[in-house]
């Protein structure tokens, strides 16, 4: 049977997205704030950055893969307008519904579905944007994801992955001891979860490095892929062109 890595821990790879779900399950309610509270606000500039490389126009597609709670969603929808399509989706039920809630509050309807990644049920050359934040790590095979990805992209279109990545040289030990010390005791304090918050910090340390993501994307057939860092490192912007 194969195996992959929950974090540091070996298991099957039937058991990781059941193991994954049963994380997000947990924080789904405290997301939001607990995404502030561990970036000191910094994600919403990440991802701001991100929908500004995305630079949809009105009356384009774009898919949001691990949606969430639907930051990237209600961005993408003020720019493709009433005339495109956004479709809102994620593998964890909770999480979308969270989003799903937050989108419809604000008084935005979107297609929301829950689907696996490395199974995308939308037909190829679909979309002019692609959008995975967050969650590429999560995933048990990162390669036939973003093939998938590929695949439902319109030739020239975009995929951009926003994720946790290799942070500069100088800042490790610190980091390591933000990851490792702190950031599960604000997940326990706040969430009441530190093991998930713990995990974070693992998966994180398991993600391929820029220039290996970079490869990898290639390799699923984008034929320009170039990578930004952001917060020296701490995440990074990887984009890719479909040929």
């Amino acid at each position: 049977m194969s195996t992959t890595h929950f974090g540091f821990e070996t298991v099957d790879e039937k058991d990781k997205a059941r193991k994954v779900r049963g994380v997000f399950d947990s924080v789904a309610s405290k997301y939001d704030v607990m995404n502030d509270l561990m970036s000191g606000g910094l994600h919403r500039i990440w991802k701001q950055y991100t929908v500004m490389v995305a630079n949809l126009k009105e009356g384009q597609r774009a898919l949001d893969i691990a949606g969430g709670t639907g930051d990237l969603s209600l961005a993408f929808a003020k720019k493709v307008g009433k005339s495109g399509q956004v479709v809102h989706t994620d593998i964890n039920e909770a999480m979308l519904r969270v989003g799903r809630d937050r989108l419809i509050d604000k008084g935005v309807h979107l297609p929301t579905m829950v689907c696996d990644a490395e199974a995308l049920p939308f037909p190829d050359n679909y979309f002019d944007v692609v959008s995975v934040a967050f969650g590429l790590r999560n995933m048990t095979h990162k390669d036939v994801a973003l093939k998938e990805m590929n695949r439902v992209l319109k030739p020239r279109g975009k995929l951009l992955v926003l994720e946790f990545s290799k942070v500069a040289k100088p800042l490790e030990k610190a980091y390591d001891l933000y990851s490792f010390q702190v950031l599960p005791r604000i997940g326990q304090m706040v969430a009441g979860d530190a093991d998930s918050y713990r995990y974070l910090a693992e998966s994180i340390r398991m993600h391929p490095g820029q220039k290996e993501l970079k490869a990898m994307m290639q390799q699923a057939g984008f034929g320009h892929v170039d990578y930004h860092n952001m917060t020296a490192g701490i995440t990074a912007l990887h984009v890719g062109i479909k040929c």
